[in-house]
């Protein structure tokens, strides 16, 4: 990953017969942000001066199915995965692709972050995308109208408003997939991080949930700020099966209202970024893998908080439902705050 230029001529592209574009949003205390309707996709996010999103300079990497595919992206129709790529829902059974072996994973090879999204409302501070998903498309039952806006206030947040209908049931979970590191670059090893979860879904060897368990005495206890690295080599089945940290967190709250879910803080810069949901889960991924293999910058200098729904919730009942019933309008929001210790 190279340090980033902002080109808005490297993110215009005709993809699907549409136009993709570059567009840049602020709030009057200098909160910067780079958008592009290909995936309704964060680019950049400046606060301070310093690149909270580590990205690219081009359309490029993110086109790629190893680089940064998901990269910022708006994540659906399923974020995370749908085990075996198949599940019931009203007496039938539906398949989606298996692009993850042998599972489903984020909305398929053409889902959300594939897809060139429609411009609604643009402001100086805000900006929206729209998107219409085709019954039957992946294998999703339903014509789905979704929204996305993205907004920068003056209390320096990144909020971000997802809704959505459906003429059909249809399961849905929606999420962006930003990859944060609040140093700007280098490893997010010693980034603090709290997340107000007393529980979590650990997973088999295929990253599907096999349930939910206490997070006390183990690696995944954040309920206390403490180093991402602190116990990503801990001797724990679950940390081996993830390379790390590659799981689902049961938020602690009462409702689906908007809630204080996680903080993490840049070991270098001091920048403190809080998330609020409305969602009752958040993955947690510590950047484990190479983007290009050989390319080890790219390990472990970036994590994701994506907050969410539990993974394979349309085959799990105990799971909080993801079936949104046609007719009826999902509202999703999260918010990014950002300040200095």
């Amino acid at each position: 990953m190279t340090t980033m230029k902002i080109v808005p001529g490297g993110f215009e592209r005709i993809l699907n017969d549409k136009q993709t574009r570059l567009y840049r949003c602020t709030n009057e205390k200098g909160l910067e942000a780079y958008f592009t309707n290909y995936g309704a996709r964060i680019i950049a996010l400046f606060y301070n001066g310093v690149n909270v999103t580590p990205a690219y300079d081009s359309l490029d990497p993110y086109l790629s199915d190893t680089i940064a595919p998901y990269h910022g992206a708006t994540i659906g129709r399923y974020a995370n995965r749908i085990a075996k790529g198949t599940f019931r829902l009203q007496d039938t059974e539906y398949n989606v692709p298996v692009n993850n072996a042998p599972n489903h994973l984020h909305g398929g090879p053409s889902g959300f972050h594939r897809q060139v999204w429609n411009i609604g409302r643009t402001k100086q501070d805000e900006i929206t995308f729209t998107h219409f998903s085709k019954d039957g498309t992946e294998g999703y039952p339903g014509n789905l109208h979704v929204t996305v806006t993205y907004a920068l206030t003056q209390d320096d947040e990144l909020a971000i408003s997802y809704t959505a209908k459906s003429d059909k049931a249809t399961p849905f979970n929606i999420t962006n997939h930003a990859f944060f590191n609040l140093n700007g670059e280098g490893s997010i090893v010693d980034h603090l991080l709290q997340i107000n979860a007393s529980q979590y879904t650990p997973v088999d060897e295929t990253l599907i949930p096999t349930g939910i368990e206490d997070v006390a005495n183990t690696a995944f206890d954040f309920r206390v700020a403490k180093k991402i690295g602190e116990d990503i080599n801990k001797d724990e089945e679950q940390i081996k099966i993830g390379g790390g940290y590659d799981h689902n967190f049961v938020l602690t709250k009462e409702s689906n209202s908007l809630s204080f879910t996680a903080k993490a803080i840049g070991d270098k810069t001091g920048i403190v970024m809080e998330v609020l949901t409305t969602e009752p889960g958040m993955q947690l991924f510590s950047g484990n893998f190479e983007a290009v293999k050989g390319d080890t910058s790219t390990f472990r200098n970036t994590f994701c908080l994506e907050t969410q729904h539990f993974p394979d919730s349309p085959n799990q009942p105990s799971f909080p439902t993801t079936i949104l019933e046609a007719g009826q309008t999902f509202t999703s929001k999260t918010i990014y705050r950002f300040s200095k210790a």
